[in-house]
């Protein structure tokens, strides 16, 4: 069975490669999946103390704020758009060579989208923001410890930068609320934080026994005793909502766009 694989294999691949370039490429185009890509821009105000202060824009409806995001021109490198998308909407202009790749630099989702996240710094109190009052409402430096609401799919890609009421150090109360909050099986417009965080709703674990669930299976004095495996009756199993962990470097899948799509949907 391997042998045959392995000639079909042979043949396919011995077949593709011969045939001409733009014959092969419109195959692939055929093939492959397609994703739009868009870039975004953290920009923090270099002259805040810590922890700091984040660029947001308000743009229509205006029920939320969300960062410097648009989608790339055919063949512009991630970079120069992040740039161009910066300058064009908040009136921040920076070379492209000082934008730095974030970690995750790429956020890739299941619906065709992928942001590319970079990052600057800026001294606010001598750079003005300028906005055309039309695509952006209004642009303005946030303390990261007391941000304005949200829009969902920004609070989403920034959880993977420990920003934000999503970001796993701001599970608790702390924090304004997102426009609204990712479920646990996380299928609205961002992935949510990164794996292996819980939630402030997981629960009790289970191996953890509640004051009234009586006294351990073999304490002779105790009245009754519940088997030794048993967590008490309210106990309920961690949740898993780290299905979208990123590595460094790209993320992973994510169902729906992050920033950068929510620009070009205008929301």
């Amino acid at each position: 069975m391997e042998t045959r694989r392995s000639a079909l294999r042979t043949l396919v691949y011995g077949t593709f490669y011969r045939l001409p370039h733009p014959v092969r490429r419109r195959l692939v185009r055929l093939i492959v999946p397609k994703y739009i890509v868009g870039a975004v821009t953290l920009v923090r105000d270099a002259e805040a103390p810590p922890p700091g202060r984040l660029l947001l824009l308000r743009q229509p409806p205006g029920r939320g704020w969300g960062l410097p995001a648009g989608l790339l021109r055919r063949g512009e490198p991630p970079v120069v758009g992040a740039a161009r998308e910066l300058a064009e909407e908040s009136g921040v202009r920076l070379d492209p060579h000082t934008l730095t790749p974030a970690v995750p630099n790429a956020v890739v989702h299941a619906k065709g989208w992928v942001d590319v996240v970079f990052e600057a710094s800026v001294p606010a109190s001598t750079t003005p923001l300028v906005v055309d009052g039309a695509e952006v409402y209004e642009a303005a430096f946030h303390p990261l410890d007391d941000l304005p609401r949200l829009t969902t799919a920004t609070a989403r890609l920034l959880a993977y930068y420990g920003i934000g009421p999503l970001a796993p150090a701001a599970a608790g109360p702390a924090g304004p609320a997102a426009d609204a909050g990712p479920p646990a099986s996380d299928t609205g417009p961002h992935a949510g934080p990164p794996a292996n965080n819980p939630g402030p709703d997981a629960g009790l674990p289970a191996n953890n026994r509640r004051a009234d669930a009586g006294p351990p299976a073999n304490n002779p004095g105790a009245d009754a005793s519940p088997p030794a495996n048993n967590p008490g009756a309210d106990a309920s199993p961690p949740a898993n909502t780290g299905a979208d962990a990123g590595a460094e470097g790209v993320a992973a899948t994510s169902p729906e766009p992050t920033a950068g799509g929510e620009v070009a949907r205008g929301g």
